[in-house]
């Protein structure tokens, strides 16, 4: 046994463990059940503002997986989607649609009573999002996020019993009363100063990995390869949804098949780029 290898790994795992937390503390806030107040601050990396907008594939890999368009690097699901489209199957759109990636945006934070927790980031979707960039056009409200005249933000949220789903949901208010983000001045400093980048604490994935993840989705374990226009159907929530088809039938291996749809991503020229169609689906991540 390699002891050295061994202590690697654990340590490794460790890493792993706490990636979601620095100094012991949690990167990450979200809502309990009941009322409760916060304050956005500044972005440390966006001084005009506040909110990150970053996208997300659900239930493709093993683990939730950040686009890389985040990074501004191309982006394999997004190009296979579009060919999807391209085809003019109904069944290859919807899946198309349900391969897209989700939205979810992040604002650094202060929860009152919980001030010396530092600044922590709330993970949120588009209808809370909607709300925030409602607040801020209204020239009664105005900047929310100023350091020494801002408001603090009202939550309220609702559990499963009154949703009608798994999930809460949040509504948000503003403060009438304007108020610093803190009467001492070395709060302040931290609370400007010492943020999470959102971008930078997910895991950057290259091109070729989220190719696999998308391949092996596609592809269930234990599915022998054969022709694309024979393989069984693609579950999905629930309902079946057909793989992508390829007109006429040939003895190429599905893997050469689906290897053959990202030919062009070496060139600049293809456009397969193309903006992801989002639905909030309320997912709690």
């Amino acid at each position: 046994m390699d002891l050295n290898q061994i202590k690697q790994k654990l340590e490794s795992l460790q890493k792993q463990q706490n990636s979601n937390k620095t100094g012991g503390k949690s990167l990450f806030w979200k809502p309990s059940v009941g009322k409760q107040q916060i304050r956005i601050v500044p972005n440390k990396y966006n001084k005009s503002f506040p909110f990150t907008e970053m996208m997300f594939y659900y239930g493709i890999g093993q683990r939730v997986m950040a686009s890389p368009t985040n990074w501004g690097e191309k982006d394999p699901i997004q190009e296979f989607t579009k060919k999807l489209r391209a085809s003019g199957d109904k069944e290859n759109w919807y899946l198309a649609k349900k391969l897209d990636a989700k939205i979810r945006i992040f604002a650094p934070v202060i929860v009152r009573g919980e001030e010396e927790e530092g600044v922590r980031l709330w993970q949120f979707g588009k209808e809370v999002y909607q709300a925030f960039l409602n607040l801020a056009s209204d020239d009664e409200i105005g900047d929310y996020t100023e350091p020494s005249g801002g408001r603090d933000i009202k939550l309220t949220t609702v559990g499963p019993e009154v949703t009608g789903t798994p999930y809460n949901k949040t509504t948000i208010s503003p403060s009438m009363k304007q108020s610093p983000i803190s009467d001492k001045a070395n709060v302040v400093e931290r609370a400007l100063d010492n943020q999470p980048n959102p971008i930078e604490v997910f895991k950057r994935l290259t091109f070729d990995e989220v190719k696999a993840n998308l391949e092996s989705f596609l592809t269930p374990e234990g599915e022998s390869e054969g022709e694309i226009s024979s393989e069984p159907s693609v579950a999905f929530d629930g309902e079946s949804s057909k793989n992508y088809t390829l007109e006429g039938k040939d003895t190429t291996s599905k893997s050469d098949k689906f290897n053959s749809l990202f030919d062009d991503k070496k060139s600049e020229e293809s456009g397969v780029i193309t903006d992801a169609k989002n639905d909030d689906d309320g997912l709690p991540f």
